[in-house]
């Protein structure tokens, strides 16, 4: 077993043999001598002092991070690393494994739990924040390092940040970020409530110096000079993801890579599996030397990118300012489009924070000798530079020059706005402290005098005194909603931990941590009718409903829905004031709302902490399951080929919550089959969100060498889960009943055109259907697994799918054979139409 860095420590007693021992390991392991604002964090942290690190992208926060995780291991105290996205506390649990042993590191993410007893804890801020307001004081919690710690002024998850800082005293923190601006208020803070000194350790100075331009060429002309003049991998920032995927097409047609580049890639790329889609265009752009990179694409794919960028294949990365938050990306230059955002509710220019946040990536450590931001001036200013420029010197040619005006509305910037950005410190963080039932209920389950402990969260915040008394008022509102419902009561003597108040009954406290509403699903699960044919799908409707909107996916079914609708109205002849006003009512779907609505609000009467969660009706599973439809197919049905990562993202957390909320009891075979369907599906697009999780607590606490992601090859066989199989193969035949029914012979011939089975050879194969029925029921019953055979053989299985006609004869049938070598290629079922017929 090879030697880690907790091998080598030495005694705590000795500051001095600390630092020396991790210089000496990082510059033997790591090939790294200790930048001065390095050294001095390390000798704050030995000596015990909290430290605040505000110094530039890339002069070695991690490695400063690390050190705080030796020195707190030397003393035999447990630490914690939080960052705000799980994508980097993932990528940070690898690197720390690597460095320490496996058997020293844990993470929690809220989705899973690995080797959580560990001496080094890897999780999100609100991980810990939790963590702080259960045991406060108490919590075994000897250091603290916070990255990207200006989310501390994020007005949905600040809460995170701060409450850390109040609830755990005992505890020594280091602070990170490259944009914090004036920190003095928390240096005195942190003073104040540890009893520790606090270190500010600023540097403007970057290992890497940055030179800035603004510039006044077309984009095209900009990159060429770029690549031209050895300033690659330039990464091209954007504010939307449909512009990064626009611009990085429109560059094929430039010559970014050589020859021997894009053999390299090739062979990088090796057998990454493409599904169809955005994948083969991304698939064309990569191997081209161009990157796209944005939170709507698969994490595989992202990955592919960030792994071929870090080879130093990629020249060119188009993407939006997903890069600013700790994705380690090597980027030589920073291309930015515009200085300007829309932010949700209008286009503003950029903050400094989110400049330098992004601007910071460019240069890198050991590669560059300096980085390079450049700023592309507004659209009309480039085409009045041009017309300037081909009037020459002339002054009469240049006074009849007819200046292109900005559009209007348009929000702009200029070189001065620019210059202003570069010198800007970062905004002063702000508050944004909440109280929530689950806050209090945390609270109230420490041991000691909760009044007290809610009495110095509430009164010794970071709010200013006027917020500070709305807080107080609705924890008091709050705190009597318990009571009144039995939640809590009151001790008529201390208890034997201190407590004045406990908790009634087991609450389930977790679920209050990730998902509030799950003890609620519970409770309405057990209202379905089990008898129902339509009982596994609200089930999943039940589920759907706890979890957090998907918004792109929503839109774009309340869009879908608002099309043919207009359509149908048209035809009926409505005219357009009416449609216009019937269109207000038009939504995406929300199967059982009433129902659920109603539910909620009885439970809410015995479960009042549940007021803070906003139960949210909607199909996404249900409705990709109803319309038996493939993830490439949905993505495509909907139009969301840029948010195709969010669609993913939002059927693992389905996933997920099936499996972890509800009971075995309440499992019927076809609940069961629907469950393995979607866990199958979320693995053949891309396995990473499930199986490293799974693999991960798998090995927890086994002490090995947990295996970071690498280039996804494609998960294992689709066909090795039999069960999921079934429902894939049933799902794909009965896809093809439902168009069928709608008499869509054109997507039927899609579907079918390499078995041979064009639109019209469809069509012809109903006719004789036709002649005897109106239609195809295409209801719960017509889709259940009683109207589908399957012959299996070791390298095929035949399928009849029965047709469920009005008359209830159902003697006609498709009937199929499914290749399996192909679906193990595919990662879906291969099908391959022998007939329609009603001969058995």
């Amino acid at each position: 077993m090879t030697s880690t860095l907790a091998d080598r420590l030495p005694s705590p007693d000795d500051p001095d043999a600390l630092v020396e021992t991790f210089a000496e390991w990082a510059f033997d392991e790591q090939g790294l001598s200790l930048y001065p604002a390095q050294e001095e964090a390390l000798v704050e942290l030995v000596t015990g002092a909290n430290v605040i690190l505000s110094t530039p992208t890339g002069s070695g926060k991690s490695l400063v991070a690390i050190a705080a995780h030796a020195v707190a291991l030397a003393r035999d105290e447990r630490t914690f690393y939080t960052a705000p996205i799980k994508a980097l506390v993932s990528e940070k649990f690898f690197a720390l494994c690597a460095v320490f042993g496996a058997d020293k590191v844990g993470m929690l993410t809220g989705d899973a739990a690995v080797n959580e007893t560990a001496p080094i804890i890897c999780c999100t801020a609100e991980i810990l924040a939790n963590i702080a307001l259960r045991g406060g004081r108490g919590a075994d919690v000897g250091s603290v390092v916070m990255d990207e710690f200006h989310f501390y002024a994020d007005p949905d998850r600040g809460w995170a940040w701060q409450v850390p800082l109040i609830e755990l005293p005992q505890a020594q923190f280091l602070l990170m970020s490259a944009t914090l601006g004036d920190v003095s208020f928390f240096r005195d803070d942190l003073t104040r409530r540890t009893g520790r000194p606090t270190a500010v350790i600023t540097s403007v100075e970057r290992p890497v110096p940055l030179s800035y331009r603004y510039v006044l060429t077309p984009l095209h002309e900009t990159l060429d000079e770029l690549l031209q003049t050895h300033e690659a991998p330039v990464y091209v920032v954007h504010f939307t993801q449909a512009a990064a995927v626009e611009r990085a097409q429109s560059l094929m047609s430039v010559n970014v890579s050589s020859k021997e580049d894009k053999a390299a890639i090739a062979e990088t790329i090796g057998a990454f599996r493409f599904t169809a889609g955005f994948g083969r265009t991304l698939s064309r752009l990569v191997r081209h030397g161009i990157g796209v990179h944005h939170a709507g694409m698969l994490p595989r794919y992202r990955r592919l990118v960030e792994t071929l960028a870090q080879a130093g294949l990629l020249k060119v990365i188009c993407g939006t300012d997903t890069l600013g938050v700790g994705i380690n990306v090597p980027i030589r230059t920073v291309l930015f489009t515009a200085l300007t955002k829309y932010d949700g509710t209008r286009v503003r220019g950029l903050k400094a924070r989110e400049f330098h946040q992004i601007a910071g990536r460019a240069g890198r450590a050991g590669y560059d000798t300096v980085g390079t931001v450049v700023a592309e001036a507004p659209e009309h200013e480039v085409e009045n530079a041009r017309l300037l420029a081909k009037a020459g010197d002339d002054p009469k040619k240049r006074r009849r020059v007819v200046r292109k005006q900005p559009p209007d509305g348009f929000v702009g910037w200029s070189e001065k706005s620019f210059e202003r950005l570069q010198g800007a410190q970062p905004e002063a963080l702000t508050s944004h402290f909440v109280v929530t039932h689950a806050m209090l209920l945390n609270v109230i389950s420490r041991p000691g005098d909760a009044f007290a402990a809610m009495r110095h969260l509430l009164e010794d915040n970071h709010e200013p005194r006027d917020r500070q008394r709305k807080h107080i008022l609705r924890a008091i509102a709050i705190y009597r909603a318990l009571r009144t419902a039995g939640v809590v009561e009151e001790l008529a003597e201390p208890d034997a931990e201190g407590r004045r108040v406990r908790v009634v009954g087991d609450l389930q406290l977790d679920f209050a941590l990730n998902q509030p509403l799950s003890p609620f699903a519970l409770a309405a699960i057990e209202l379905l009718d089990r008898e129902s044919p339509t009982y596994a799908l609200d089930v999943l409707s039940v589920i759907e409903a706890t979890l957090d909107d998907p918004r792109q996916i929503l839109h774009a079914q309340e869009n879908k829905a608002r099309g043919e609708a207009v359509a149908a109205m048209k035809a009926d002849g409505i005219e357009y004031e009416e449609r216009m006003a019937l269109l207000e009512d038009v939504s995406y779907p929300k199967p059982m709302a009433e129902m659920l609505d109603a539910a909620l609000e009885t439970y809410r009467r015995g479960h009042p902490w549940v007021a803070d969660a906003r139960l949210s009706p909607k199909s996404v599973v249900r409705d990709m399951s109803e319309r038996s439809m493939t993830f490439v197919e949905y993505v495509g049905h909907y139009q969301l080929a840029r948010s195709e990562g969010l669609v993913l993202r939002y059927l693992a957390d389905a996933y997920r919550a099936l499996r972890q909320t509800v009971p075995d009891e309440a499992k019927t075979e076809e609940l069961t089959d629907l469950v393995e369907w979607l866990g199958e599906l979320v693995r053949q697009v891309d396995s990473s969100l499930l199986d490293e999780w799974e693999a991960l607590a798998a090995g927890a606490g086994t002490g090995e060498e947990p295996t970071p992601p690498s280039l996804d090859q494609g998960p294992a066989g689709v066909t090795r889960n039999t069960r999921a199989f079934r429902v894939l193969v049933r799902n794909a035949m009965f896809r093809r009943v439902e168009l069928a029914a709608l008499h869509r012979w054109d997507l039927l011939g899609e579907l079918d055109k390499d078995a041979g089975w064009d639109a019209t050879a469809w069509r012809e194969a109903f006719d004789p259907y036709w002649d005897l029925h109106d239609d195809i029921g295409t209801g719960p019953d017509a889709r259940g697994p009683q109207l589908v055979t399957i012959e299996v053989e070791p390298e095929r299985w035949r399928v009849r799918q029965v047709l469920d006609d009005p008359a209830g004869d159902r003697d006609w049938a498709i009937t199929a054979e499914i290749d399996l070598a192909a679906s193990d290629e595919a990662g879906e079922a291969v099908v391959w139409i022998t007939g329609v017929s009603d001969r058995p």
